[in-house]
């Protein structure tokens, strides 16, 4: 007998494999109902389930018009993700990090105006708070633009 847990997953999964654009919006109140379950429930399906390092992203809005919206990385951007997530870690110095960025740019895996920006909200004159929370600030920020990239490649402004 499957738990709680897996129908949950197994719903959202068959959502997203329905979806045109790799992309679905839910309803933590109405799938803890659907489950008949309690909405931290759902949150711990997807912190755990839908994770970066398994191809997701994930943003939620809390509130009485909140939402949890889950995409799908393109398959074929998972192999650099999950070598940057490794690279990155919980930390990275400034340094460090404009030297990634300055990698993805060479290999053309960023375009000019995204290193740009990617290297301007990483700068320590920009994040000012006390070492390691820098670091830490900095990696998390790194982390999620690079991943908004990958997830698409095709969403050029």
């Amino acid at each position: 007998m499957k738990s709680t847990a897996d129908l949950i997953e197994r719903h959202l999964m068959e959502r997203l494999q329905d979806s045109p654009n790799g992309m679905i919006e839910v309803q933590r109140g109405e799938l803890a109902e659907m489950f008949s379950c309690v909405p931290s429930q759902i949150n711990y399906v997807i912190a755990t389930r839908f994770t970066l390092e398994r191809g997701y992203i994930v943003e939620s809005k809390r509130g009485g018009g909140g939402f949890i919206r889950i995409r799908q990385m393109a398959a074929t951007h998972m192999p650099e993700v999950r070598q940057l997530l490794a690279i990155v870690g919980d930390e990275i110095a400034q340094r460090e990090a404009e030297g990634l960025v300055w990698r993805l740019r060479k290999n053309e895996l960023l375009t000019a105006r995204e290193a740009f920006l990617i290297r301007a909200a990483m700068a320590r004159e920009v994040l000012l708070l006390p070492l390691p929370e820098r670091d830490q600030l900095r990696a998390r920020l790194l982390v999620a633009m690079l991943a908004e990239v990958f997830a698409n490649p095709n969403d050029q402004a």
